[in-house]
């Protein structure tokens, strides 16, 4: 029942606003939608520039038709003028029509219900047929014949007229019109023309926008419907691919609320693509597998602890009880012994779960030299073999010297409690950065084999067994994580007597790097 809610809210949050998969398709859709109306606009206003381009093309060739026949003396009414989708008007120097195609027949000049011309006028540059040097040719020619015996004749007006050109004029204007009863506005082109009597004429010619304006509309038409059907293509692939690239993250959610019921054991599924989902899957085991070991080594420290608590805890409760009864059979030494061995185990678990829960306290600059003379001076009165000493004075460390003080003294209680005859301490400098502190006894050394084991807590070797008197296999687990926690580290070797050498290395505090300090929380030295 409780497997079946989780899916049901498992599928309703993909459904949501607020689900990825529902953002990544919404927003995929706005883009979309505003660059598809975006391009659509340039498009169509690309479209109609070029086809009014080719409408203002169409007016003007056909005004300059129009005009050139004008310019060469054709009357105006003898001019075929355009018609269907063109319309043409010819107006004379006072305005009045004087010839026009039939979409303007009976209008007035298209120049008095035409708007203002367009700002960008065309300049077409045409040059008269008119010559000044026919004009000198013409004075040289008279001034020869005046030279000449033969009397010269004087040309009358009407002459001089019939021997000039007509000309075209050098500009065009453009303005779109809307005719009466039209629908579709024209597209006209202005210009003048001048016959060759000296008559100025106005020419309008202009070509219908309809077909242009159509095809638009057809366009930005078909654009508008395609736009809906084009979105919804959209949003779908965008659903189905997210869906699909999703699909992994499902079932890693379901794996994860399976493992969260207890099993720790379990994984979550690697996708087999190269993607930032395959390494938050892998992310996810390598945490998952953290915390299973770190679980497990709780369990097992819960589990070890209670052993080792049982045992001094069940002697105490035997003698005590005996002692209720028998009096004079109690034993205060030994009762005493095991107290002090219960209260060091109790000691013991507490520094290490002080160590897992990630204590730091602030770290300082402890005198190890002296640290190392006042543990072995402590332990003299009740040392088993001796200890010789050899240390260098002067040498420090960044730390805390209550937890290094405790490591350095389960190194020496090891060694007492292994040596045959003797226990030898050295501290000295590695490479001018290093400290070394050894800790060597003559006993029976630790094999290859389990050098990397005896710091596991609880782990004690059989020899160790049989000749421990209380050691709960928590000393070198201890000494460890102190070390690790100083950024430091231990390991074991082979004494020159033949028992094992204990070497602990930490980094000086005149060479510790400033910013090492600052993570530990010391003071620089």
């Amino acid at each position: 029942m409780r497997e079946s809610a989780r899916r049901s809210r498992g599928r309703r949050l993909l459904w949501q606003p607020e689900s990825v998969r529902a953002r990544t398709t919404l927003g995929a859709t706005v883009v979309v939608a505003l660059a598809l109306i975006v391009a659509g606009y340039l498009v169509v206003a690309l479209l109609r520039d070029n086809l009014y381009g080719r409408a203002e093309l169409t007016a003007e060739v056909s005004a300059r038709s129009i005009a050139g026949q004008l310019a060469s003396g054709t009357a105006p009414t003898a001019i075929e003028l355009p018609d269907d989708d063109e319309a043409a008007q010819i107006l004379d120097a006072t305005g009045n029509v004087v010839a026009a195609s039939e979409d303007l027949a009976g209008l007035g000049a298209v120049g008095d219900f035409a708007p203002a011309p367009d700002p960008v006028t065309a300049e077409t540059t045409e040059t008269t047929e008119s010559d000044d040097d026919s004009d000198d040719r013409t004075e040289d020619d008279d001034d020869a014949d005046d030279d000449d015996d033969d009397s010269s004749e004087t040309e009358t007006p009407s002459e001089s007229a019939d021997s000039t050109n007509g000309a075209v004029g050098s500009s065009v204007e453009y303005a779109t019109v809307t005719l009466p009863d039209e629908d579709a506005p024209y597209r006209f082109a202005a210009m003048t023309a001048t016959a060759p009597d000296g008559t100025a004429y106005t020419v309008y010619s202009g070509a219908s926008l309809e077909t242009q304006e159509e095809a638009v509309d057809s366009v930005a038409a078909t654009m508008w419907w395609a736009l809906p059907p084009l979105l919804a293509v959209v949003a779908l692939t965008t659903w189905l691919v997210t869906r699909r690239a999703l699909r992994p993250v499902g079932a890693i959610q379901k794996e994860l609320i399976s493992i969260t019921g207890g099993d720790l054991s379990r994984r979550v599924p690697v996708p087999a693509s190269r993607d930032e989902i395959h390494s938050l899957a892998v992310t996810t085991n390598t945490t998952l597998t953290a915390l299973d070991h770190a679980v497990s080594q709780q369990r097992r420290f819960v589990a070890d602890a209670s052993h080792e608590l049982r045992s001094p805890l069940a002697i105490l409760r035997t003698q005590i009880e005996i002692a209720r009864d028998h009096p004079e059979l109690l034993d205060l030494d030994a009762t005493l012994a095991d107290v002090v061995r219960l209260q060091d185990l109790a000691a013991d678990l507490l520094l290490l779960a002080r160590l897992d829960a990630g204590e730091r306290p602030p770290h300082n600059e402890v005198a190890f030299t002296e640290l190392v003379r006042e543990e072995v001076a402590r332990r003299a009165a009740s040392d088993r073999v001796p200890v010789r000493l050899e240390v260098e004075e002067d040498l420090s460390v960044f730390g805390v010297r209550g937890h290094l003080a405790r490591a350095v003294g389960n190194l020496l209680a090891n060694a007492q409690r292994h040596a045959e005859t003797a226990v030898t301490v050295k501290l000295e400098v590695e490479d001018d950065e290093w400290l070394h502190l050894d800790v060597g006894d003559d006993g029976n050394g630790v094999p290859a084999g389990d050098r990397r084991r005896i710091f596991d807590r609880f782990v004690r070797l059989d020899e160790s067994r049989s000749r421990d008197d209380g050691g709960a296999g928590l000393g070198l687990a201890i000494v460890q994580d102190v070390v690790l926690a100083h950024r430091g580290m231990v390991w074991v070797l082979e004494s020159p007597e033949g028992g094992a050498l204990f070497r602990l290395a930490l980094r000086r505090a005149d060479r510790r790097p400033l910013r090492e300090n600052a993570e530990t929380g010391g003071t620089g030295g």
